[in-house]
């Protein structure tokens, strides 16, 4: 990110680990908030923003304790090895678990059929969110939503799997081709919206 540079590198002479995004790098310290939230700090002046012009409020909120908070999610292995998981802003809460709605997102668009997907949470009638999932599917192909389901279930956890799925021809999308899940939050539960629960009473 722009706010901190580069503070994780995959290692020239050392073969990649799935799903890392590099290693990290002196003279950056990274560290996982409790909450999952991924903190750098580094010694070398210029490589890390001194903060947000005409913003003191926002430059507060990000340095706290010497560490930037990036608002990233993501973790860390015995070795260094630093993994993407979300942004904290996406993160979901069910049935008393954080989900990364990036590693939902990465199991649905991993399927054939499915060109793009936004996961996000929607309010439930009894606590907490409910996971659903906004997809765009390929050209010429087709995809019942309870293949979607089986497709999650083998390859995630279950309190991850999408209760609702809906499929739009295109998501919405800012200038720079980030999702505006804003957008599909606030559209919420829909009459094109399958329910999982719904189909299994």
């Amino acid at each position: 990110m722009t706010d901190v540079g580069v503070p994780a590198f995959q290692p020239l002479d050392e073969p990649r680990r799935p799903g890392a995004c590099g290693r990290v790098i002196p003279p950056y310290e990274v560290r996982i908030a409790a909450d999952g939230e991924m903190l750098v700090r580094c010694d070398e002046p210029g490589l890390v923003t001194i903060g947000y012009h005409g913003m003191p409020e926002a430059t507060a909120e990000a340095f706290r304790d010497g560490w930037f908070h990036t608002g990233d999610l993501a973790r860390l292995d015995a070795d260094g090895w630093l993994y993407f998981q979300g942004r904290k802003k996406d993160a979901i809460r069910r049935r008393g678990e954080n989900i990364s709605a990036f590693e939902i997102e990465e199991v649905v668009e991993a399927h054939p059929a499915v060109l793009q997907a936004a996961a996000f949470g929607v309010p439930s009638e009894l606590m907490e969110e409910e996971v659903k999932v906004c997809a765009v599917l390929r050209p010429g192909f087709s995809l019942e939503p309870e293949e979607l389901v089986a497709w999650c279930e083998g390859r995630m956890a279950r309190h991850m799997v999408p209760r609702y799925l809906e499929y739009l021809l295109e998501l919405p999308l800012t200038p720079t081709e980030k999702v505006e899940k804003y957008r599909l939050r606030e559209a919420g539960i829909t009459a094109g919206t399958w329910d999982r629960e719904a189909v299994r009473r």
